[in-house]
């Protein structure tokens, strides 16, 4: 089915078009047309699955038969886990709306970063894409109101209740308007979003999109048994020998992130870290400069992996193994997206070997090894 059968004006289908989308994913489908009549939703998608435009392009839509809003004035909030997942979403949001026949203004908001220019930058926002901190921030000093909203987004609903904002919601659910389009998305169903969903949602529309087995089988992973002291000389090894360009490294801690750039940059290697100590801005420069290939391995944790979008990322190594099996799929997930290949290393030392089993038994998938004892490392 083509998106010009689910009911989008003729202006998005253009933006549509020239975005480069050439058939709806399968959120898309269900969510489009259930958002568009107005339904309560609670869509159950995987990261990476087209679930932003299943929920910013309806939207979109339904703003175009509404006037404008009064001044600071929200009409819709999308909430979201992390700084770089709300500059995604408000991104998508800013350019479908912003070439509309009736433009709608959004904006992103995100702790972090000082609340003065973002104040500043509340005048004829409709939209607004926040994390719930700063979001009750600007509240507290009264910089908008949301007393009007029309629709509520939870995007990353279980990433959010996992890094503990549940008490920040609820009281942000107590300040908005009882009479409202309510819509849930989340890569797992859990006890908690079960207890949200009764909370927030009125008979809605349920669509839950099952994991691709081929999703996963689109990634050749390697892992290979290596010595805590040998896994930087390995990395290095890798890199060089292999002459890689664009890898995306994850650590388990903000320290063993600084660690490993550190050591890289020492060994000629350009390298910057990506975590929760850095400032916004220099979060969005560290993207900026490896999405554009300036350089050629970007650090991570966890946290700060949370809403990353690389098109066409070519490698994922984990540097140290996460203590969640999904979490593992998350970071591997990172690469072999959209239909394209990747390659996902994991260095497994001997403490690591029984849990590597568990993450491999949950996954659904074996990895063959690579034993580096013999590797000369020497010189990297």
């Amino acid at each position: 089915m083509s998106f010009s059968k689910l009911g989008l004006s003729a202006p998005l289908l253009a933006l549509v078009a020239k975005s480069g989308y050439t058939a709806p994913y399968p959120i898309q489908l269900a969510a489009i047309p259930a958002i568009m009549g107005s339904k309560d939703v609670l869509g159950v998608a995987q990261t990476g699955s087209g679930k932003t435009a299943s929920f910013v392009l309806p939207i979109l839509q339904q703003f175009q038969r509404k006037a404008p809003a009064p001044n600071r004035h929200i009409k819709a909030l999308v909430l979201v886990p992390t700084r770089e997942l709300a500059v995604q979403v408000a991104a998508v949001f800013t350019y479908f709306g912003a070439h509309l026949p009736r433009p709608v203004k959004t904006l992103a908001v995100f702790g972090g970063v000082s609340i003065n220019p973002q104040m500043k930058q509340m005048g004829g926002v409709e939209i607004l894409v926040a994390t719930p901190g700063r979001l009750l921030d600007l509240l507290d000093n009264k910089a908008m109101q949301v007393s009007e909203i029309d629709i509520l987004v939870l995007d990353e609903a279980d990433k959010m209740l996992n890094l503990g904002f549940k008490e920040e919601m609820t009281r942000i659910f107590g300040l908005l308007p009882a009479n409202r389009q309510n819509l849930l998305f989340s890569a797992t169903l859990g006890k908690d979003i079960d207890t949200i969903t009764e909370m927030l949602l009125r008979n809605p529309v349920k669509i839950e999109i099952a994991r691709e087995p081929e999703t996963l089988a689109s990634i050749k992973q390697v892992g290979y048994h290596v010595a805590e002291e040998r896994k930087g000389p390995l990395l290095r090894y890798l890199i060089k020998t292999q002459a890689l360009k664009q890898v995306l490294v994850f650590t388990s801690s903000v320290h063993k992130a600084d660690t490993v750039v550190h050591k890289l940059k020492g060994n000629g290697v350009s390298a910057v870290a990506l975590h929760s100590q850095k400032s916004q801005g220099a979060r969005t420069e560290a993207l900026r400069q490896f999405k554009a290939g300036d350089i050629a391995v970007l650090v991570a944790t966890d946290l700060a992996s949370r809403g990353l979008d690389i098109p066409f990322l070519p490698m994922v190594i984990n540097y140290e193994l996460p203590r969640s099996p999904k979490d593992f799929i998350h970071r591997v997930g990172r690469t072999g997206r959209a239909g394209a290949s990747g390659t996902a290393i994991s260095f497994v030392t001997q403490d690591d070997v029984q849990h590597f089993r568990v993450i491999q038994k949950k996954m659904g998938a074996w990895v063959d090894m690579v034993e580096t004892e013999g590797f000369n490392l020497h010189g990297y």
